[in-house]
């Protein structure tokens, strides 16, 4: 999702506010003396002296936790909200918004409710796990802000996703038959002697340009079409390609240009197909980093909670 448009300008200044709030919260309880005079926090919104030697454990700072708590789960519930596409609760555009500034409202939130101390190793982990899980979300909103705009500049063409396999299969198989009709037609050399009436060429072919053709499919072309991976392979780089292709025309005879560019055309689709593939895995696979993680956060945070209230 692109945040740098206007349905994001009210997140924004959600956010900006709450975090000034929660900050002058702060300061007004555990440090009083760092804000200025004329805004001292008003005696309602100061909490009572507590016993508790941490701050997450006052009432502020249960408070900032729990909040904090409510967005994670707030989150996960986004996974929930993507399946049910009828569920009349908001879009899910609109959840995807609150889902963005919600969670980066989390970064004070959880600052303030630890009081800029990583304190226990319960706490460290958690803080860890918070770290891996707000990385992974802001590397994948720069992803889903840079991708589609890499695939509108890179891919003339995109291909249904689920649909790139049998693409690629049809470019082998065109190959293929290309490659099997090159051989069919072309004379198998005989040792001496003249040419049998069947091994005489058919008028307007050139059996050195069809043997150099099917050399260049079976050694290079082939393979690549078929390969699961073809950005292993030579014909991958576009450099590598071009002058191929300059060198087989140069092989073959001017009647067979065309087939040469019907095979060039082929490769290029399949390196825009394993270009989109790419770009897909890029766009989604952070998903099973951020995904699990947020879960085990919530867990944990859950577990931490509860720990807190009601055992110390």
């Amino acid at each position: 999702m692109r945040i740098l448009n206007r349905s994001h300008i009210l997140w924004f200044l959600f956010v900006i506010a709450a975090t000034v709030a929660a900050a002058w919260v702060y300061l007004g309880n555990f440090a009083p003396a760092r804000l200025p005079a004329g805004i001292k926090l008003p005696a309602i919104l100061v909490q009572p002296r507590s016993e508790h030697h941490s701050i997450g454990g006052t009432p502020v700072g249960l408070t900032f936790g729990a909040i904090a708590f409510a967005i994670f789960v707030f989150g996960l519930l986004l996974s929930l909200r993507k399946r049910v596409v009828l569920w009349p609760i908001g879009s899910v555009q609109s959840w995807m918004r609150a889902h963005i500034w919600l969670t980066l409202l989390t970064i004070p939130l959880v600052i303030f409710h630890s009081g800029f101390r990583l304190g226990s190793p319960m706490t460290t982990l958690l803080m860890i796990l918070y770290a891996i899980v707000m990385v992974s979300g802001i590397y994948g909103l720069i992803l889903q802000h840079r991708i589609p705009q890499m695939m509108k500049e890179q891919l003339p063409r995109e291909i249904i996703y689920e649909q790139i396999p049998y693409v690629r299969s049809q470019l082998f198989q065109a190959a293929e038959k290309l490659c099997h009709s090159l051989q069919m037609a072309t004379p198998i050399p005989v040792p001496a002697g003249p040419a049998a009436p069947d091994e005489t060429p058919a008028p307007g072919t050139d059996p050195a340009s069809e043997s150099a053709l099917v050399i260049f499919l079976e050694d290079q072309v082939l393979p690549y079409l078929r390969a699961v991976r073809g950005n292993r392979l030579p014909l991958a780089n576009r450099d590598f390609a071009a002058d191929t292709f300059r060198f087989v025309k140069l092989r073959v005879a001017d009647s067979y240009y065309g087939r040469v560019e019907e095979i060039r055309a082929w490769c290029d689709q399949r390196r825009l197909l394993d270009l989109q593939t790419r770009l897909h895995h890029w766009l989604h696979n952070w998903l099973f980093v951020h995904v699990p993680f947020s879960f085990l956060l919530v867990i944990l945070t859950a577990w931490h909670a509860f720990v807190t209230v009601f055992y110390y």
